[in-house]
């Protein structure tokens, strides 16, 4: 688009006078201003060059670019380089106003003998116009976005020249400016995308709080100990424990500290699958293999090179081990109805909640897929194994339960946290966040007592905690340690300064020694 039609046509020229001409020296500024203009892009900073550099080259005492509001209902700028207020009138006042309505340049020598001079901007500004220049200003759409104004020529009136050079530098005004609100809306949308990014993360972080494996006695600890040993092999690994003890958890934690943390986290649970489709939901199914079937992978293909987790293996039948040990054998899938092999990268993590060796033993499973499984186990332990724990597990279940609910959590005082410690748990930590999510629905007060347990809670009988399992001193001393570092964070409300203080150590000493033991940090 060229720049007439940018701007619209110019005022005829006075009879007799000399075409435009602008100087070479004139133009070589504009060059200089126009490479100004297009590296600035904070729109704010843009609207202060113009006004100063235009008045520079035009000599004028002001100009100003009024830019037309969203509404196009009003005209606003900052008035000259100098000005401290925003100035903001009707987009149908003034010279200004007649500039945009009609798309015309228009140059006055003498405003004071001009009707459609709109006197309000001097009484708000002080200044007193006496000439004035108003180009309409478009986008190189062609859309009206504003208007260039130029007022008092210091010596005469403005002259075609500069009626020409004010539009040449309208111009570059015109693509500077639209960079700008370009980027202003980028930076906008960037800032917006951070901060949903931000929220987003805190979300996960605060959902992972929940799911991570809390607790400082020993054999938490040990089992912590030895996920971070197994979690950058590639060893197959197998989870043990009884049901609610959190054998996913384990899972996830060696898959988030693996090197394969990018890529997914596939798990199936071989109980919930009837034998039928089972060795589909495995290795996948090729389309046409029945009617109304389309082709789709299989979780060792959406695993990728990240980790399957097979959840209930000893659920397996007989035939579906045999299947499963040529796959860990040769890396290979065929796909149901298939004949092309796929290769396999997944790392394959298994849980059970049955006793494999005696599985073996009764000729329930293959004692090859068993060996070939269990390079490493890891064995998580039951609640009544870690009484010591149950009190912040618990805490930390209800606070994650009350945070859903958007209220504070309460405190669960000395006699609750007592019947807690000697209740049995069949159902392990599940059965135990149950009955936090359930207090975190009926009690409204900021303290949680025995009463307000469940009745079979309430009902365990008065007997010592098992022993607990023997350790070595080290383990003794790392346990002790840990739980300390627990106590003082929740002491602080996870201020780790503060409990840095309290501890006897630096904030860095007590950040190496939280991840050396898993433990989280949280917000304050």
């Amino acid at each position: 688009m060229a720049a007439s039609e940018l701007w619209g046509p110019l005022m005829p020229t006075p009879s007799g006078a000399a075409p435009p001409n602008p100087t070479s020296d004139k133009l070589l500024a504009l060059l200089h201003i126009a490479q100004r203009l297009n590296a600035e892009h904070d729109l704010a900073a843009l609207l202060m060059l113009i006004a100063r550099e235009a008045a520079r080259l035009l000599d004028a005492e002001l100009a100003s670019l009024f830019l037309l509001d969203a509404t196009g209902r009003e005209l606003w700028s900052k008035v000259s380089f100098d000005a401290d207020e925003t100035l903001r009138f009707d987009a149908s006042q003034g010279i200004a106003g007649e500039a945009l309505r009609t798309g015309q340049v228009i140059c006055v020598d003498d405003v004071s003998r001009d009707q459609r001079f709109f006197s309000g901007v001097d009484s708000r500004t002080g200044h007193r116009t006496r000439s004035l220049l108003a180009l309409p200003v478009r986008n190189l759409q062609g859309q009206s976005v504003g208007v260039f104004e130029v007022m008092n020529k210091r010596s005469g009136t403005f002259s075609t020249d500069d009626v020409e050079l004010a539009r040449l530098l309208a111009v570059q005004m015109s693509i500077a400016l639209e960079t700008a609100q370009l980027l202003g809306d980028a930076r906008r949308d960037r800032d917006a995308l951070a901060a949903d990014n931000a929220l987003l993360r805190q979300q996960v972080e605060q959902r992972r709080a929940g799911q991570r494996i809390l607790g400082s006695s020993g054999p938490i600890c040990a089992v912590l100990r030895l996920i971070e040993q197994v979690a950058e092999s590639s060893a197959s690994v197998l989870i043990t424990g009884e049901s609610g003890t959190g054998k996913e958890l384990a899972a996830k934690a060696i898959h988030s500290a693996s090197l394969r943390a990018a890529a997914p986290l596939v798990a199936l649970n071989c109980a919930a699958l009837p034998e039928a489709l089972l060795e589909s939901e495995l290795f996948g199914i090729e389309k046409g293999v029945a009617t109304g079937v389309d082709a789709r992978p299989g979780k060792f293909e959406s695993a990728g090179e990240g980790t399957l987790l097979l959840d209930e293996i000893g659920d397996l039948s007989l035939p579906a081990q045999a299947k499963l040990l040529r796959v860990l054998q040769e890396r290979v899938v065929e796909r149901v109805g298939g004949r092309e092999p796929i290769a396999v990268r997944a790392r394959v993590l298994a849980a059970t909640n049955k006793d494999l060796l005696a599985a073996v033993r009764a000729g329930e499973f293959r004692e090859d897929l068993y060996y070939r499984l269990n390079v490493v186990q890891i064995h998580m332990p039951a609640l009544r194994e870690i009484a010591d724990d149950i009190p912040l597990i618990a805490s930390v279940l209800l606070s994650e339960h009350c945070r859903e609910l958007g209220r504070e959590p309460p405190e669960l005082d000395a006699a609750a946290l007592d019947c807690l410690r000697r209740y049995h748990w069949h159902g392990n930590v599940r059965e135990l966040g149950n009955e936090m999510k359930r207090l975190a629905v009926i009690v409204r007060r900021d303290r949680i007592t025995r009463e307000d347990l469940g009745d079979a809670i309430r009902a365990a009988p008065c007997e010592a905690a098992p022993a607990p399992v023997e350790s070595s001193l080290k383990d003794a001393v790392s346990g002790l340690e840990r739980q300390s570092i627990v106590a003082a964070l929740e002491k602080c409300r996870h201020n780790q300064q503060q409990a840095a203080r309290q501890l006897g150590l630096s904030r860095q000493g007590l950040i190496k020694k939280m991840k050396r033991y898993g433990i989280a940090a949280r917000p304050t």
